[in-house]
């Protein structure tokens, strides 16, 4: 179900139905695979091999020559909350509101004075001064894949519940600029695709690579399992192509020495130059050590796996940690959580009264977000990487300050509301230990510091070294600028 303020739609199977999985390929077949998604893969070449030539001017660039360099030292984190966090619930708590506004949890005096967080986040009250809140952000899409559409691509969509984006989101623009960068791994990794989220008229070149994702989360669908980006039980085997076209990390022995012998042999007859860009990011992927052991979190202290949490949000927290420091740059997950049936049916941050009980459910998953993200923050810090590597927590918008019970069993809910949120920001050598922008008394909208939501995109690309100004070309050859507006948040450079 897809649910929009005050409408309900079902559409959750119109987009990825009647799409099967082929099942495991061979060698041949990879090799023959070409252009088929494999940039999903949106790495270099394998070392040893002649690696790529020069860079030359990006297909559908219209900035003038070849894209420049992307600042090596910055790389991101995105804990992407699909649904929508309840801002008032988690960041920027009210408690001088009507109850109808307030909901019954109180904030708790952080490290830093002045700033409150919820009382159900007291580890990450201590870490106050490793990171910053912005409460001023907004937009003007309210429905799910619009939101998300709108938030990480900096673009209103024309089309209102659309699986995938109308215009390439941050990830893919940023992959975009990688593209002829050797590397043996992945530049943009994420575990599934979101909801109103793409690569759009950048192409499958700019796609995420996914370990196994699960077309359902791009489908509208808000009560899927969460889907992992770390190595389990059921997501290890052959070589295979799922159906969004991405291969799968997961290889059993029979498949590592074949890719062994396929790259021994790619350097032997030196025919890395006759594949195609996107078979030569595969088969670096494929025979990198480094690819698979960034996976691997039976590589951690146990010390460290204890600290994260033996959870979804804290084993996938602690491999995103492990992908940057591999030399990923975009790393996003969805903070998806699967809640007790008697709490709600949603594994999303969907929380209207008709999914689940809002607050019962924050009672469930926000100790353990609280666990898992106090624990990368403190490993960031701990590793240094807290220097260049930027930790975001967000969603495609809040929820409405004003609580419902539409639900016939009465239970509270909160509903879509892009008028306001509240973004969690931790590392990227940013200034922290500050709130930025303030909202009115209900939360209801802002009053300080007032910023459109493109604000944080264009910070993320000026820190990336991205000129946002740049136009690329759309499926209709029309130049489209990666941005048309909003600035750079001065408090973060």
């Amino acid at each position: 179900m897809v649910y929009s303020t005050g409408m309900y739609r079902s559409d959750s199977s119109k987009i990825y139905g009647g799409i099967s999985c082929q099942g495991p390929v061979n060698r041949r077949q990879w090799l023959q695979l070409g252009a088929l998604s494999m940039g999903a893969l949106c790495s270099g070449l394998t070392p040893g091999d002649a690696l790529l030539s020069a860079a030359t001017e990006q297909d559908g660039d219209v900035g003038g020559g070849a894209l420049p360099k992307l600042n090596d030292d910055f790389s991101v984190i995105l804990f992407w909350a699909n649904g929508g966090p309840s801002h008032l619930d988690l960041f920027d708590m009210k408690p001088d509101a009507p109850v109808e506004y307030r909901g019954p949890f109180r904030p708790i005096q952080t490290n830093v004075n002045g700033i409150q967080i919820c009382e159900l986040m007291p580890q990450l009250s201590r870490l106050a001064d490793k990171f910053t809140l912005i409460r001023s952000l907004h937009h003007e899409r309210a429905e799910h894949s619009g939101g998300t559409n709108r938030f990480l691509t900096g673009y209103p969509s024309i089309a209102a519940n659309l699986a995938r984006s109308e215009f390439p989101d941050l990830g893919s623009v940023l992959a975009k600029h990688s593209e002829t960068t050797p590397s043996p791994l992945p530049f943009y990794v994420a575990n599934t695709p979101s909801y109103g989220a793409g690569a759009a008229y950048l192409g499958p070149s700019c796609e995420a690579y996914m370990p196994s994702p699960n077309m359902e989360t791009a489908s509208g669908a808000n009560r899927y399992d969460p889907v992992p980006i770390y190595q389990t039980g059921d997501n290890t085997g052959d070589l295979s192509i799922s159906p969004g076209g991405v291969v799968d990390l997961s290889r059993r022995r029979q498949v590592l020495r074949q890719l062994d012998r396929l790259s021994r042999d790619i350097d032997n007859s030196r025919m890395m130059s006759a594949m195609d860009l996107f078979q030569q990011r595969a088969a670096a992927m494929l025979s990198s050590n480094r690819a698979k052991q960034a996976f691997d979190l039976s590589l951690e202290r146990p010390r460290t796996l204890q600290r994260y949490g033996d959870t979804h949000w804290g084993k996938s927290l602690l491999t995103c940690r492990r992908l940057v420091e591999a030399g990923v740059r975009f790393v996003q997950c969805q903070a998806t959580f699967r809640l007790k049936p008697e709490t709600g049916r949603t594994s999303t941050w969907d929380d209207h009264s008709v999914n689940a009980h809002i607050f019962k459910s924050y009672e469930e998953k926000v100790p353990v977000l609280d666990q898992a993200v106090s624990a990368l923050v403190e490993d960031l810090y701990s590793r240094g990487l807290d220097k260049k590597v930027l930790f975001v927590f967000c969603g495609e918008f809040g929820r409405t300050p004003l609580i419902r019970n539409q639900d016939a069993s009465g239970r509270p809910g909160r509903d879509h509301w892009p008028q306001a949120m509240s973004i969690f920001l931790a590392g990227g050598g940013m200034p922290m230990g500050q709130v930025i922008g303030a909202t009115s008394k209900r939360a209801e909208e802002p009053v300080e510091r007032i910023m459109n939501s493109n604000c944080l995109l264009a910070t993320i690309y000026r820190k990336f070294g991205v000129d946002y100004h740049r136009s690329f070309l759309n499926n209709a050859g029309r130049p489209i600028p990666i941005l048309t507006d909003g600035e750079p948040i001065a408090e973060l450079l």
